[in-house]
């Protein structure tokens, strides 16, 4: 998106009255938004950034902003690294679709490649994934249990829903043959560990998102990005920040060795690496790991082709999007692997 697709004027006043800030407001549209649509907004001297649901829905539960801007609200003020918050808006008649706004942080968000200082300095680069660990150990420490995160989340029976649930969504907007995603759905039923431990989990949590500082050596700032953060297994967190670690054959790995920009090899850690320490600060067993790193992939990979699904009937023009079909491709092929290993 390159102009606003709203009426500026509309926006300004709702902001002047709701906010108590009168002067001179600029926004304009910002790039990185995946699923929604994201907005920097200038009030005086004040930095913000609006986070807008996609005009069109994949379903009637995705993209729920507004939900995402309470679970912001309970977590805060815990010491968990989450964004400062400001307004909500469910009113479309503001910007065509409900949004929120949070306080602009000043970092870094690795993508494709690291900062050029990260380069420069590459014995700091395993605070990238340290950081990444420590922050998920914190979120998923939290005592959510009389928390406007109970009221937001449906906790009971949590794993045994998963599959049904995720499938029904695919049926919703299946448009596309999808090798073994019906397959690993039946290895997944068949295989379900029995419940395990109840925490907030973040839902998105890998590496991109998450802000880093820019001094060195890098520290996560906020995490962002709590679309499908609920209360539910965090071995499913885990699974799925390190579908985008780095590791031998990860076509979709962010800011990989040997790529431009990426990571140093003798200072980029193992997948396994990581997940040992998640382990070891959590006292969590890995017994049934191999199915959490199917599940994550074969689910990322289903909430991901909505939005590709979107993109094939010309409903989303967002260049992301287009991607998706390649990383969907990609997390079944993942899926596959873990479901197959003996």
């Amino acid at each position: 998106m390159t102009e606003l697709d709203f009426d500026r004027g509309v926006f300004s006043d709702w902001f002047s009255e709701q906010a108590g800030r009168s002067g001179d407001l600029q926004i304009e549209p910002m790039r990185g938004g995946g699923s929604c649509d994201m907005f920097a907004l200038t009030s005086s001297d004040e930095r913000f950034v609006v986070r807008r649901a996609p005009l069109t829905a994949v379903s009637d539960t995705a993209h729920d902003v507004v939900r995402e801007f309470k679970v912001i609200q309970a977590l805060t003020g815990d010491g968990l690294r989450v964004p400062e918050v400001l307004l909500a808006c469910d009113d479309d008649a503001v910007l065509g679709a409900p949004f929120y706004i949070m306080r602009y942080v000043d970092g870094e968000v690795i993508r494709r490649k690291l900062p050029d200082h990260y380069i420069a300095k590459p014995e700091t680069q395993p605070a990238i994934g340290e950081e990444l660990i420590d922050a998920l150990v914190e979120l998923h420490a939290f005592d959510w249990r009389g928390t406007a995160m109970e009221n937001l989340s449906n906790p009971k029976q949590f794993l045994e829903r998963q599959v049904k649930r995720w499938s029904t969504q695919l049926e919703g907007y299946r448009c596309r043959d999808l090798p073994g995603v019906d397959e690993v759905a039946l290895w997944l039923e068949d295989n379900r560990p029995s419940a395990g431990s109840l925490t907030v989990m973040h839902g998105d949590y890998k590496v991109d998102n998450a802000m880093y500082s820019r001094a060195l050596p890098p520290r996560i700032l906020t995490l962002v990005d709590f679309e499908m953060t609920t209360v539910g297994d965090p071995l499913i967190d885990l699974a799925w920040c390190m579908i985008f670690w780095p590791e031998e054959g990860n076509l979709i790995a962010i800011a990989a060795p040997g790529s431009p920009g990426g990571m140093d090899a003798a200072h980029c850690q193992r997948p396994e690496d990581l997940v040992h320490r998640y382990a070891t600060n959590t006292g969590c067993s890995l017994e049934n790991f191999q199915w959490y790193q199917a599940f994550a992939a074969w689910k990322l990979g289903i909430v991901l082709e909505g939005s590709y699904a979107k993109f094939l009937s010309g409903e989303s023009k967002n260049p992301n999007h287009e991607f998706f079909g390649f990383l969907v491709d990609q997390l079944m092929v993942r899926a596959q692997r873990f479901a197959h290993q003996e």
